[in-house]
């Protein structure tokens, strides 16, 4: 049985040609049918060398090789997303519609990828290949149906033959490789038994002092909230793929949203959302609030009174209850009918526990996802409130460009469906190393060594992949 990459005459092709400009007119024709059980990495690995990506949520997931078109934003498109930078959500809106259109065939045709955290980023060189907005449209997409135990394929061509015959060589390539059910790793040792870092993990004195200055701002009654950052630069001692970190995530971080954007090869984010920004299925709007964090116990007795502490906690309420009443009150004033939680749960993941509240909304006509996403983005689960105050206040603490973290991320469909998510828990590739960003939100009560504490759980998501990808930091240099 043929484990890894197949050879370059073997492969099927992941593109037509160089992502075509938007100006030219497509004309596609793509074919979606049932194959058997997939895994993930099989396709993914045959995709090497091209735009790819994964999306997945538990044993839900689809992936995508080539990039047939893309719908980019650059620098420049507006301000904050209060005002003109929304107007970066109506472009690929209306450009996506017209790439749509232009595509006949059996299923949807969907866009992926994502858009910065602002749409006038810093200008970092870690986020060249990730500007405001960039979006793609993939030769290939493998889907996987948990409940009936398989996947489909969707191959696109220039016209029904050469589609036909695309699917037929996607098909008989992934037929070569081995069937390994979801999430599509092997598993391998525990992290605990690859052995532990002893890297330097930032400023923390630097951090206190940003902490401070913002919880006089909020004193002074100027914010209720705000989320501050840090990021953690990480060398590993061998170089770890994209792909490979992705995997290893999805395994690390049940209960998540995991997520791997690579539009050039080798230049990727990835990350795991506890949370989701919108999705929408059929007239209906879902999102979900996540805020105030803690730990898990050494077992489940402790983990369970870690909740307890969690759900009673009147600072974590309040954070929690922040980002429930922006989010309604955002989607209210789109004309949504609104539903929500009565009251918060605790949502436990491998490591960390939060607050959780689910929202669904019925939406009116002419309302799309991305209105709903340039509404309710930056929500104050990653920026605070007021959001303009927030902004400010961040912008002028963090000494970094955000990029897309927590930026929305995710796709788009013909139908109308999708989903976006924020892009927490997340990397950027750095060459050898990657860039790794984690966000603690500030309030009232809130303590600065506490607030620490929470980033460094975030970041171990990240970095426990890592290990569990048989690659071990080298070196780690954060800066607050």
């Amino acid at each position: 049985m043929q484990r890894g990459p197949l050879p370059r005459a073997a492969r099927p092709p992941t593109t037509l040609a160089r992502p075509a400009r938007e100006k030219k007119r497509l004309r596609l024709y793509q074919i979606r049918r049932d194959i058997g059980a997939v895994s993930a990495a099989a396709f993914l690995r045959l995709g090497e060398g091209g735009g790819r990506g994964l999306w997945a949520s538990g044993n839900r997931w689809v992936a995508h090789a080539g990039a047939l078109h893309e719908l980019t934003v650059g620098d420049g498109t507006g301000g904050p997303e209060h005002g003109e930078g929304r107007c970066r959500f109506g472009s690929v809106q209306n450009r996506a519609a017209k790439l749509f259109a232009r595509i006949g065939g059996e299923g949807r045709a969907r866009i992926f990828g994502g858009f910065a955290f602002s749409a006038q980023p810093r200008g970092d060189r870690v986020w060249s290949r990730f500007p405001p907005a960039r979006f793609q449209l993939p030769a290939a997409e493998l889907e996987h149906d948990p409940r009936a135990g398989r996947c489909s394929l969707l191959v696109r061509g220039r016209g029904r033959e050469e589609a036909e015959q695309r699917w037929i060589r996607w098909a008989e390539a992934l037929a070569q490789e081995c069937t390994i059910e979801a999430p599509g790793v092997a598993r391998r040792r525990s992290p605990e038994a690859m052995g532990g870092r002893t890297t330097p993990r930032g400023d923390r004195a630097a951090w206190s002092r940003m902490v401070w200055r913002t919880l006089r701002r909020i004193r002074a009654g100027e914010a209720q909230k705000v989320v501050l950052a840090r990021t953690l630069d990480v060398t590993p001692a061998m170089r770890v793929a994209p792909l490979d970190l992705a995997l290893s995530l999805w395994e690390e971080s049940h209960g998540s949203h995991v997520f791997l954007f690579e539009p050039v090869a080798g230049e990727a984010v990835v990350g795991a959302a506890p949370e989701t920004i919108a999705s929408l299925v059929n007239g209906v709007v879902r999102a979900t609030a996540v805020a105030g964090s803690v730990g898990v116990g050494a077992d489940s007795v402790e983990t369970a009174q870690l909740a307890r502490r969690l759900f009673s906690s009147e600072k974590d309420r309040a954070e929690h209850d922040f980002v429930v009443q922006d989010m309604v009150a955002r989607l209210t004033a789109l004309g949504c009918s609104v539903r929500r939680d009565v009251e918060p749960h605790v949502l436990t993941l491998a490591r960390i526990q939060h607050l959780e509240t689910k929202i669904a909304a019925g939406i009116p006509d002419g309302v799309t996802l991305l209105d709903i996403v340039a509404s309710l983005h930056p929500t104050p689960a990653v920026c605070g409130m007021p959001r303009n105050v927030a902004l400010s206040i961040l912008t002028g603490n963090e000494a970094f460009d955000r990029g897309w973290y927590a930026g929305p991320v995710g796709w788009l469909a013909s139908d109308g469906r999708g989903i976006f998510v924020p892009a927490l828990r997340s990397a950027v590739s750095r060459g050898v190393g990657w860039r790794l960003f984690a966000g603690a939100g500030i309030v009232p009560g809130s303590d600065p060594g506490l607030e620490w504490e929470e980033t460094e759980l975030k970041f171990d998501a990240v970095l426990r992949a890592m290990v569990r990808a048989e690659v071990a930091p080298r070196s780690a240099i954060g800066s607050a």
